[in-house]
């Protein structure tokens, strides 16, 4: 009998792939589509309608619903923040986000991040290690299920690849994660429903592009020069603005899909009426939209959003110079703070599940 260890995660899987397994083992093609369409729906192989030695071989060799809700905290506006728990204990944080025209999902890509963002909570551990395209899509199936979800009536209709990890560091799962979420065989979301957030990697960009799946590119930019840039992003240091732009214009080029810059509101950084007439000078002539967000503090930084006058100031400079742009509402802020937070808290709490255990 396998380690459990070594079992394999059935969502890493396709439905190709599995197909050309069960056969393989004696099992007709049809059962394939039944244990694909029920992995779907994130039951258990004890769960499934299927005969019991198919249970037996899979329960044997594989393991199921991969990622476990550690807890859920709820927020005043119907906003929900997830822990996520891994099968070797790792965790990371999902935020589920209810809007009119209907439900958002942000996933983590990597356990950590080695980006090194000054104003992220996620990258204060460091990369961990990457997730698998099984459990990226755990994280979806998971929710999916929690509120009451099927493939035909689901629950998530856009996601964003915008939690823990930079997606374009984890390159080849989060593309598998992208197809395999976006198949029709499985739970069939749009890639035109999905966003991914980069911190601007721009050789993947353009691999990225490349490949001409059409989902939203939002490029974490958070400055207007290349000096401001390398004092909150390390990435800067190898990727300059210019070269964000041309890859941010090739993917434009590629896809058609409208780019959207991430742009945090620091004090003393970035913020002034003068920064926003050189953003808007950057970005001019760019099929680009701004998405502007006052930063949200992480305790381990010293770094701060600004006022609400000095808010409307850049907003007024962006638009005056033709520059759409629009101040994201922070939904959630009472339920967990900056991205990663909740996972660092969780993990430095001694009454946290592990202490517990152990």
């Amino acid at each position: 009998m396998p380690d459990e260890k070594n079992k394999i995660n059935i969502l890493d899987y396709s439905l190709e792939e599995l197909t050309e397994l069960l056969v393989s083992k004696g099992y007709p093609k049809f059962r394939a589509s039944q244990v694909y369409s029920q992995s779907y729906m994130y039951k258990h192989f004890d769960e499934m309608n299927i005969p019991k030695d198919l249970k037996d071989f899979l329960n044997e060799n594989y393991y199921d619903n991969s990622v476990v809700v550690l807890e859920t905290f709820k927020g005043k506006d119907d906003t929900e923040k997830y822990l996520f728990l891994f099968r070797d204990g790792n965790i990371v944080e999902g935020v589920f986000m209810p809007h009119k025209y209907g439900n958002t999902l942000c996933v983590s890509t990597q356990v950590g991040c080695r980006m090194g963002c000054k104003f992220c909570a996620s990258t204060l551990n460091g990369l961990i290690r990457n997730l698998t395209c099984g459990e990226i899509l755990g994280e979806v199936l998971a929710i999916n299920k929690l509120h009451n979800g099927t493939l035909k009536e689901r629950k998530i209709t856009n996601i964003v690849l915008m939690g823990s990890g930079e997606p374009l560091d984890n390159f080849d799962e989060v593309v598998k994660f992208i197809n395999f979420v976006s198949s029709k065989d499985g739970i069939n979301i749009s890639p035109r429903n999905i966003s991914l957030s980069t911190c601007g990697l721009v050789d993947k960009i353009i691999k990225f592009a490349d490949l001409k799946i059409p989902v939203i590119l939002t490029i974490s930019l958070h400055a207007s020069t290349d000096e401001t840039r390398k004092e909150i992003m390390p990435i800067a240091n190898k990727y300059s603005i210019a070269e964000i732009i041309n890859a941010a214009k090739y993917y434009y080029n590629q896809t058609g899909r409208r780019i959207i810059f991430e742009y945090s509101l620091i004090e003393g950084k970035n913020s002034t009426r003068e920064e926003a007439k050189k953003l808007a000078k950057l970005l001019y002539g760019l099929n680009a939209h701004v998405n502007l967000i006052n930063l949200n503090p992480v305790k381990e930084r010293n770094l701060k959003g600004i006022s609400g006058n000095s808010i409307a100031e850049f907003i007024d400079e962006l638009t005056k110079n033709g520059i759409s742009n629009t101040l994201r509402h922070s939904m959630g802020n009472d339920i967990g703070g900056a991205c990663g937070q909740l996972r660092n808290n969780y993990i430095n709490n001694p009454n946290n599940y592990f202490n517990k255990k152990n």
